[in-house]
């Protein structure tokens, strides 16, 4: 199966779930203020995007035997999901860019982007609560179950590397950060799609704890590989800023074994130059850092680490989950194994 084919299929699941989205979504209200909001719930969904979680979710249903038409509408709610919480997401971390197109926030203020982000999570539950006709009431409550922790995971992370930034913590240990990145991305981007996928197409719960272990290790080495992308990615294949994360101050596993590598007067201007606003910061920044990130080498061990962990992840599910899976799929969900450590988007 050659990765083409990963791809092929990710666009078929992308254009289903859109449709999905956008016969969902509100379209025009007479009040003009409301035309606005529902605009704005349409403009991040309606972006270009990999469908990367929906279409997981779909690949894994499939994979165990499920059909489309039982898994779409949840596919749908976790892009809702997706969508609405990077809104949010954004204004935290003060980004100006998504998907290669000025933030919600840049584009209409902190206050209205937050409110449409409020307004995308209530039409995400309001598609969770249309699985109890879709599954039945049994499915459909372990489903929103697994939203539910899903939702508590990715908002731990986040709490975590926002304190990390308000508290001005640079005492972080590469542990520290896998812990931050196994509830900030690997739930809600591998984890919850995957076992999602599984659950809806009967797969066997026994089966759970082996997906929490393999959508762990390929969750974190995809946040370190996006932290890379936002170092020395093409801009225009990323659709972020690139030095994004340096201009933000976050604790990325390159920056923080630079600073655990370089000479300690190297780290006390690392160190002080993050600790100021985004504002304040000089973006000539984002060159001194890199170039010492080059002497120390701390890019490429962090995509060294990466490549580790999704081996770990490809070791698991080719040896516990892989075997409960017949046809196509299983070499699909290779490809996308690959394509989490080798992505350039």
């Amino acid at each position: 199966m050659s990765a083409p084919r990963f791809f092929e299929i990710l666009s078929s699941f992308k254009s289903m779930v859109d449709d999905y989205i956008f016969a969902f979504l509100p379209g025009d209200h007479s009040v003009p203020e409301i035309d606005l909001l529902y605009d704005m719930m349409r403009d991040y969904p309606s972006r270009p995007g990999k469908g990367l979680r929906p279409g997981l979710l779909m690949i894994f249903n499939r994979a165990f035997g499920g059909n489309d038409e039982m898994s779409l509408n949840t596919a749908a709610a976790l892009e809702l999901f997706q969508n609405w919480i990077v809104i949010h997401d954004d204004i935290e971390d003060q980004s100006d860019l998504r998907r290669g197109l000025p933030a919600l926030h840049i584009k209409y203020g902190v206050a209205l982007a937050l409110n449409a982000g409020d307004a995308l999570a209530g039409k995400m539950w309001e598609l969770i609560s249309k699985n109890n006709t879709i599954l039945g009431p049994r499915k459909a409550i372990m489903i929103f179950d697994e939203f539910l922790r899903m939702y508590a995971q990715t908002t731990e992370g986040q709490h975590i590397e926002l304190a990390w930034e308000r508290n001005h913590s640079w005492n972080i240990t590469p542990e520290d950060y896998f812990n931050m990145c196994r509830r900030k991305t690997a739930w809600y981007t591998c984890i919850s799609p995957s076992w999602i996928g599984g659950l809806i197409a009967g797969a066997d719960p026994e089966l759970k704890d082996l997906f929490v272990k393999f959508g762990l290790d390929l969750g974190v080495a995809f946040q370190i590989q996006d932290d890379v992308l936002n170092l020395v990615g093409d801009k225009e294949k990323y659709g972020k800023e690139i030095g994004g994360d340096i201009l933000e101050g976050k604790r990325t596993l390159a920056l923080i074994d630079l600073l655990n590598k370089c000479r300690p007067r190297e780290a006390e201007f690392i160190v002080a130059s993050m600790n100021q606003s985004r504002q304040s910061k000089d973006p000539g920044i984002i060159n001194d850092v890199l170039n010492l990130m080059e002497k120390y080498g701390t890019i490429q061990n962090a995509i060294l680490v990466s490549q580790k962990l999704a081996r770990q992840a490809g070791d698991t599910f080719t040896g516990s989950i892989g075997p409960s899976i017949e046809g196509e799929y299983r070499s699909v969900i290779l490809d996308f194994i690959d394509f989490v450590v080798n992505r350039e988007f």
